[in-house]
């Protein structure tokens, strides 16, 4: 689309960019002024779609308040030039142009955009709560990069239970992206299978997070790893197995009976849509798919078997609080 997306601080932005924010939000959609216009502007990038004769057609503004995330907002489109998808232009133009800086995207959305923001890779991350008299929900985007990679060829990227094309990798950076956008949109299930619970892999801060988020969201929440060994559990202090010991109903550590059948490829299941599947416990290789609800009950049925065969980690049992 022949369109044009320009970068402004709020110093130096046009009058088009407030123009655009007082027709579309406070005098359209009733914001009121003193929550439109806040300090939040100061620190900003301001953006301002225009077309080919220059005509301003929409805005944006982008801010980040911790070194690896970024907070999209104020996205509005006029009216005259809606339902032509230059909404959607917009947005993967700030897609692309932070995918190399940040490794994860936040937004406040209404709800009724919430389809709109799917199709470029975000999911809810939270429950529906009022602004200025409007629902929204919050949403995030937690590959940014490879949503941008990825924009070309497929519809709702990376979306739980609509995205049926497999992810390929052999990365453990793109691994660490994939695993992190299925346990963020998980609902209830988290079960993981693994050789180890590595440090490097499982127990970084947003993992962490987005185990602690599940697990604390509902008493039917169920978060379940099985691994192999647990010496270096012992051997080094997990953050997840702390979370575990302060929330035992919720997320569960098993140790593998090697006495019955095992799998030799571990896998990552969210829900009952979604796999990470790894070829090897020694390599990052091997596919994710977030819609694929036949492939994820024949590994839930055979994670099940080996966790009923299972036994409880004495060792970590023993160890103090």
């Amino acid at each position: 689309m022949n369109v044009r997306v320009r970068k402004y601080s709020w110093q130096l932005a046009p009058a088009d960019v407030r123009n655009i924010r007082q027709s579309v939000f406070v005098d359209e959609q009733k914001v009121p002024p003193e929550l439109e216009w806040d300090d939040t502007d100061e620190i900003a990038d301001h953006y301002l779609m225009v077309l080919p004769d220059n005509t301003p057609v929409g805005v944006a503004r982008l801010f980040s308040t911790l070194e690896e995330t970024a907070h999209i907002g104020r996205m509005a489109i006029l009216p005259a030039h809606r339902g032509k998808g230059l909404g959607e232009v917009l947005l993967r133009h700030l897609v692309s142009e932070t995918a190399e800086r940040f490794t994860e995207l936040q937004l406040s959305a209404q709800e009724h955009a919430i389809p709109f923001y799917q199709r470029s890779g975000f999911h809810v991350c939270s429950d529906l709560y009022d602004d200025a008299g409007i629902p929204h929900v919050d949403m995030r985007c937690l590959a940014p990069k490879l949503m941008n990679d990825a924009y070309s060829t497929r519809e709702n990227p990376m979306l739980l239970g609509e995205d049926r094309d497999a992810w390929l990798f052999d990365r453990e950076s793109t691994m660490v992206d994939l695993i992190d956008s299925l346990t963020g949109q998980a609902r209830q299930r988290i079960w993981l299978y693994d050789r180890v619970l590595d440090h490097d892999l499982y127990d970084r801060l947003r993992f962490r997070e987005l185990i602690s988020g599940l697990a604390r969201r509902h008493r039917l929440s169920d978060v379940r790893l099985l691994i192999h060994d647990d010496k270096p559990l012992v051997q080094r202090r997990h953050q997840i197995v702390e979370l575990m010991r302060r929330l035992p109903s919720r997320i569960e550590l098993r140790l593998v009976n090697e006495d019955y059948p095992v799998d030799d490829q571990p896998f990552l299941l969210a829900d009952r849509e979604g796999v990470v599947y790894r070829h090897d416990f020694y390599k990052p290789e091997g596919f994710a798919t977030f819609a694929n609800s036949g492939r994820v009950k024949l590994l839930a049925e055979s994670f099940q078997r080996m966790w009923d065969a299972g036994r409880s980690s004495l060792e970590l049992r023993e160890l103090p609080l």
